[in-house]
């Protein structure tokens, strides 16, 4: 992994609810992410486990990296549409900063 910050998020989506939620996505937010926060790393959603789940991880260069790209990404005047559109889809948001573990032995994967 070439980004040593990750931002790694989990939303729970209300069930029943993850085509309504995949759809909004798809259409209103990831045009802004994309402009503001460049691909994915990974987009997820959970078969196993906690249900109803999307995970997805973008990578960033420093914190200061993270918190400029978030900012522009919140200040987009159409982020709101994509939220407003969600609000009832999702019941939980779990947000978390990692960073990669340097193992000698996974060097040479």
């Amino acid at each position: 992994m070439d980004k040593p910050v990750v931002d790694h998020r989990i939303y729970t989506i209300r069930p029943r609810g993850m085509a309504a939620f995949l759809d909004a996505f798809d259409q209103l937010a990831l045009p802004i992410l994309l402009r503001h926060l460049g691909p994915p790393l990974g987009f997820y959603t959970s078969s196993i486990g906690p249900l109803n789940q999307v995970v997805h991880l973008w990578g960033y260069d420093s914190l200061d990296d993270f918190e400029k790209r978030s900012a522009a990404r919140d200040a987009d005047p159409d982020f709101a549409a994509y939220l407003h559109a969600t609000r009832d889809l999702v019941v939980a948001q779990e947000t978390r900063i990692i960073r990669p573990a340097h193992l000698p032995s996974l060097s040479r994967w």
